[in-house]
This record gives structure tokens, C-alpha cells and sequence, in this order.
């Protein structure tokens, strides 16, 4: 492969095309730093510093992350915190972004090059063209003569993704099976969230249980959990009463439910948003996220949207003072379809 510079007068002697004379390519004009060896180590030295700003940015974005870290549960210092990751990201991938462009803008060479193509082939003459072709660009790149610009731009991306390591840090540690228990067992009553109604009316008669109302449950002495409100999130239930006549009960699930009312996981099958509204003239579920929706009559199968699987049913039943309770946990794991693997192996019996 064979490759030159054109210029303007080269371009005139061309052959001509559709009539039209090829002008070939404009004359190179030199950059400061092509002819000025000082300008070259300014410039050197000015991208170097936007690497190394890089590397100040993921250094205090990791700083900034335990600096202002707060109490679980709390906002102290979040305001702060956001500030400074934003700050600190910023600088972080700002740097090496315009580091990166200044290297390519004022350090390689920008002249025009044509190349001529040629059938593709794997000969040895092939080979060495390209090894010739990656030798070149390690030349013009500066990249091997550059050490100081190298080894900074190396620290600046090796550095970069230490605070997305963080970040996943958050999310927590793997479900495992933790989805395959929730605080309901059985004797646990089904009361509501006391944030919501008085101390004394958070427990539920299965007289007050009217057709066509729903109740959101939670389980009693939740707060005494050690992680409440992640419990709270798995343990959500949603309770109706509907008139037994019209549900269509499976015979191995007859005695899961009291003179028709029914209580189903909140947590939506699909991707866990929360089911929060209930249409007692059609008996459906809807979920707001995706509009997936569930026929409570048919033990919450799903009739519409994207959900994969029914809601979970939590049995019930009532005990000497009147009151609902659970009879067990949740046959089968809450929330989305994907945590379903291995469920037959793993439910709760």
C-alpha cells in the first residue's frame, strides 16, 4: 500500500472527472506545535495537567462518597454529597474527554492523506503493510516518544471507573433467598400501617372487611425488624373482600382465603412496582408502571400488560379474637419474574 500527500498543484495534474478537474487537497498549513519544539512541550505539559485533573476528580469523588456519608434512613449532608460527586465527575471524565482532544487537535499530525485500496488479502506482504501501518501510527501519535503524556492518560482511565465501583456499592448486596421470605408466618395478624390510622385500629376484624374495599396490610411488629423498611417492601399486601359467589377458587386454595376476602402481594411480578389501584366493580389490579393488570377473581392472573405471572397470595385465616392473620408465609418468592429461578426448589411451604 502506497500513500501521499496531496496538494493543490498535484491535484490539478489529476484526471479529470464527469468533466470537472479533481482540485485535490488544500496545502497543509503547519501548526504552531509542528514547527515550534517549546510550543510542542507547552502543549505537552497542558494536556498532561488535564489528565492529571482526571485523576484529581475520581480521587475526590471516592472522597466525597465517605466524607458526607449518611446515617441509613437519613438526608444528612445529601445535598452536599450531590454537589460534590457532580463536581467531582465532572472533572473526572472532563479531563481525560479534553485531554484526549487536545492530544489529537495538537500533537498528531493532521495532514491529509489519501491511500489506495487494494484487494483484501492474507499474504506475508499484506501482514507487514500492516504492522508498517501500526508502527506509523505509534509514531504519530507520539504515543511511544510521549512517556510522560502516556503514563498519565494510563492513571487518568485506570482510575475512572472506581467510583461507578462505588456507586454499585449502593445497590446493595445480591438478593440470594431473601425474596423467598417475608416477615408474614403463621399467627402473624394483618394490620394497617399505623403511620395511617390510630394505634388502636391498625388490626383488622374480618367483620370490617366490607365487599368491594381494599386494605393495605402490612405485618404486625414490623418496626421491631432490623431492616423495616426493606421488609416492608417485600411484606406489602394488598386486602379485599369480594363476594364469594364470584370468585373462581382453586380447590387446592379454598381454604386460603375468609368468606371472600383475599389478600395478594402488592409487589408487582413484573419489575416490583407497587399495585396500587383497585377496581371493585371489575375486581382488577392495576399496576401504574406498565399497566399490567390482574383478575382478583382468578387469584390475581394476569389478564393484560407485561407481567409474566399472577401475584402472590398470601392464605389467611382468623383466629379467637376475630382477627385476620396469616396462615404461613408466601408460597412462592414476591416481586419480579426474574427472581423466580428456582423457586420449586426454594418456595416457602
Amino acid at each position: 500500500m502506497t500513500s501521499k500527500h496531496l496538494t493543490a498543484e498535484a491535484g490539478s495534474q489529476l484526471e479529470q472527472v464527469n468533466g470537472h478537474t479533481n482540485p485535490g487537497l488544500p496545502e497543509h498549513k503547519p501548526r504552531v506545535t509542528d514547527s515550534s519544539p517549546q510550543a510542542e512541550r507547552i502543549t505537552e505539559r497542558q494536556i498532561a495537567g488535564w489528565f492529571i485533573l482526571s485523576m484529581i476528580g475520581t480521587i475526590g469523588f471516592i472522597v466525597s462518597y465517605f466524607l458526607f456519608d449518611s446515617e441509613p434512613g437519613t438526608y444528612n449532608n445529601l445535598r452536599l454529597q450531590n454537589t460534590a460527586f457532580g463536581i467531582t465527575a465532572t472533572a473526572a471524565l472532563a479531563g481525560i474527554g479534553i485531554g484526549v482532544i487536545l492530544w489529537a487537535r495538537q500533537l498528531i499530525p493532521d495532514a491529509d492523506v489519501v491511500e489506495s485500496r487494494h484487494d483484501i488479502a492474507g499474504s506475508e506482504e499484506d501482514q507487514a503493510v500492516a504492522v508498517e501501518i501500526l508502527n506509523q501510527a505509534k509514531e504519530e501519535s507520539g504515543i511511544a516518544r510521549r512517556p510522560f503524556l502516556r503514563n498519565t492518560l494510563i492513571a487518568a482511565v485506570a482510575l475512572a471507573p472506581l467510583p461507578a465501583i462505588l456507586v454499585f456499592r449502593d445497590l446493595g448486596p445480591l438478593p440470594g433467598d431473601s425474596l423467598f421470605k417475608t416477615l408474614w408466618g403463621p399467627g402473624v395478624r394483618l394490620c394497617q400501617d399505623p403511620g395511617m390510622v390510630p394505634e388502636e385500629d391498625r388490626y383488622i376484624r374480618a367483620e370490617e372487611v366490607t365487599i368491594g374495599s381494599a386494605f393495605h396490610v402490612i405485618p404486625e411488629k414490623m418496626h421491631e425488624s432490623e431492616h423495616p423498611l426493606d421488609e416492608k417492601a417485600k411484606a406489602a399486601v394488598l386486602l379485599m373482600r369480594v363476594d364469594p359467589r364470584e370468585l373462581n377458587t382453586n380447590p387446592e386454595k379454598e381454604d386460603w382465603g375468609v368468606d371472600g376476602i383475599v389478600a395478594y402481594s402488592k409487589i408487582c411480578t413484573h419489575v416490583g412496582c407497587p399495585v396500587a389501584l383497585y377496581e371493585h366493580q371489575t375486581h382488577h389490579l392495576l399496576c401504574p408502571c406498565h399497566q399490567s393488570t390482574f383478575d382478583v377473581t382468578n387469584h390475581c392472573a394476569v389478564i393484560f400488560g407485561p407481567a409474566k405471572r399472577p401475584l402472590p397470595q398470601l392464605p389467611i385465616a382468623v383466629d379467637d379474637e376475630g382477627y385476620l392473620v396469616a396462615q404461613r408465609d408466601f408460597p412462592e418468592p414476591v416481586g419480579p419474574t426474574f427472581w423466580e429461578i428456582n423457586m420449586r426448589e426454594t418456595s416457602v411451604e
